[in-house]
């Protein structure tokens, strides 16, 4: 009876460390764009910032934010090295990088492709 313990204590502490760690994962990573290296979601979709938020605030709602869908965090994320989490009016979440709030393109077709950028001259892609 013993194998059969210690193989589903085995099973189980792996099972946690693994979640642990797919949780603990960033939230973007450095991505190949036709503009050069960005951070992308993953989904390989380039990030963008908008020059009008400030530091750990979004004013990007309502059609803004369905042409520049947030990049969302889940209700309790944290913050991760150069990741923030900053809350949104609606009260979700959204990651942001060095403070600046995360977005990403609707007119973004595919992985790589960044025509965001310069968008109404205040849209940048946000790179690491």
């Amino acid at each position: 009876m013993r194998i059969p313990f210690a193989r589903a204590l085995v099973f189980a502490t792996a099972t946690v460390l693994t979640l642990g760690v797919a949780q603990a994962a960033e939230p973007a990573m450095t991505g190949k764009t036709d503009k050069g290296p960005a951070l992308v979601d993953a989904k390989g979709m380039t990030l963008y910032t908008y020059d009008k938020d400030s530091e750990g605030k979004s004013v990007c709602y309502d059609k803004c934010a369905v042409n520049w869908p947030p990049l969302m965090a889940p209700a309790g994320a944290k913050a991760e090295g150069k990741y923030t989490v900053v809350d949104r009016t609606d009260g979700t979440k959204q990651w942001a990088y060095k403070g600046l709030p995360l977005y990403t393109w609707i007119k973004d077709a595919k992985p790589g492709d960044a025509t965001g950028d310069g968008v109404g001259g205040v849209w940048t892609l946000a790179k690491p």
